[in-house]
């Protein structure tokens, strides 16, 4: 089941989170199933469209009764896999797998422990000490999660979670029955598996204390997120809300000093030596930036000045053209109009750019052929204008952030 969100309604000046996910229901005039959204709240309280609530026990009472139903009607049958061990599909969802998930997303959203986080702290602890108990603990965690999840839990596509059926299979036995008989180094096979993926994150984690080296505790979400994007063709021709990147190939000057981007001076100037100043103002890569900037000492009043710091090379990076005039000798003489650019179209609010201002054409000039002229200057250039507008529509959906209901709940 996908769920989306996120959601909140308000209770007695309460915010209450929730998220919502389809089903399909039977409306007693009708012998007919329709799709209905399911929302489900941090308090255990659960909605059926705008109005009908319930709660755990209650959706299961409709599920059992028929007038809730998971697929959708007349839905094909998957055939059954000839192997449990070879199959690479979840188990099917039954009524009560669904009501674990249900129990699952409510605890997710009250910030309580979930049936997968349950499992990761089993995991640990096995780790910790490979006693038998502990793995009996482990295989009593892993059963909890809802069997058509299971095969999602680790988040591995290739292995999935056979990992975990092979430690909670005792030794001697088949896993799932037709699969292979564990033996003792499968077991540790097993182990180093989650030890190699504890190293990884390990290694990951200490990428992101470098990359952000220079973060402050308690940094709020920001409202617009650009991720980063490779074209490994070159840059498309029309340009995107990737130019609003920092690491974008946007020379910018401040303190007198050019920089390839804006990340080369954020970093360049946090740096506390002038020679990790210049080598990082010199590396090739945004992520040869990162991690030279990371590892530089700081300066002592960096925490103060960075934001004043980001706001003028933002400012710089944006900061409107000078007026560019045509040169007549190059362009046919004093015949053809004069225009000059008055700003620059990537704004960080994605205002279009202003159209053309257009000089008065010197006397003597063919009306008709300055007429022309003036319509093809008319129009400015499509491809900034969508990028204007792809960083408005960027901006707007990242601030949408819920929606407020009343008490009957809601979407």
């Amino acid at each position: 089941m996908t769920w989306h969100g996120p959601t909140f309604r308000i209770s007695d000046g309460a915010h209450i989170a929730g998220a919502w996910c389809l089903v399909w229901r039977r409306y007693d005039r009708a012998d007919e199933l329709h799709p209905e959204h399911l929302f489900v709240y941090a308090d255990g309280r659960i909605t059926l469209g705008r109005f009908e609530s319930t709660d755990l026990a209650g959706l299961g009472k409709l599920l059992a009764s028929g007038k809730i139903a998971l697929d959708r009607p007349a839905a094909r049958e998957r055939p059954a896999d000839p192997s449990k061990w070879k199959s690479r599909s979840p188990q099917r969802r039954t009524d009560e797998s669904f009501l674990a998930e249900v129990a699952g997303e409510v605890a997710r959203l009250a910030g309580r422990p979930t049936a997968a986080d349950l499992l990761r702290e089993a995991v640990r602890g096995y780790q910790r000490e490979t006693s038998e108990a502990n793995r009996i603990l482990l295989r009593d965690a892993y059963l909890a999660v809802p069997a058509h999840l299971r095969v999602y839990v680790l988040g591995d596509m290739d292995r999935q979670d056979r990992p975990l059926r092979i430690l909670t299979t005792d030794i001697g036995h088949a896993v799932d029955g037709d699969g292979p008989v564990v033996t003792e180094e499968m077991h540790q096979g097993a182990r180093d598996y989650f030890a190699e993926g504890d190293a990884a994150v390990e290694r990951a984690e200490e990428r992101q204390a470098v990359r952000y080296a220079d973060e402050p505790t308690g940094v709020p979400q920001p409202p617009v997120v650009l991720h980063e994007v490779v074209h490994p063709n070159g840059r498309p021709a029309e340009l995107g809300a990737f130019v609003l990147r920092n690491d974008y190939e946007a020379p910018v000057t401040y303190g007198g000093r050019t920089y390839p981007t804006v990340l080369h001076g954020y970093w360049a100037l946090s740096a506390a030596e002038p020679a990790d100043h210049d080598r990082i103002r010199a590396c090739a890569t945004a992520r040869e930036v990162q991690e030279t900037g990371g590892r530089a000492a700081r300066r002592t009043d960096w925490p103060a000045v960075r934001l004043a710091v980001m706001a003028g090379l933002l400012r710089a990076k944006f900061r409107p053209a000078p007026p560019a005039r045509r040169d007549p000798a190059r362009h046919g003489g004093g015949g053809h109009p004069l225009h000059r650019l008055l700003r620059s179209p990537l704004l960080a609010r994605g205002r279009p750019p202003r159209r053309p201002q257009l000089d008065r054409p010197p006397a003597g000039a063919d009306p008709v052929r300055t007429a022309r002229r003036r319509r093809g200057l008319r129009r400015p250039s499509l491809g900034l204008q969508e990028a204007a507008r792809t960083a408005e529509t960027a901006l707007r959906a990242a601030t949408r952030t819920g929606s407020q209901t009343g008490e009957k709940g809601g979407a």
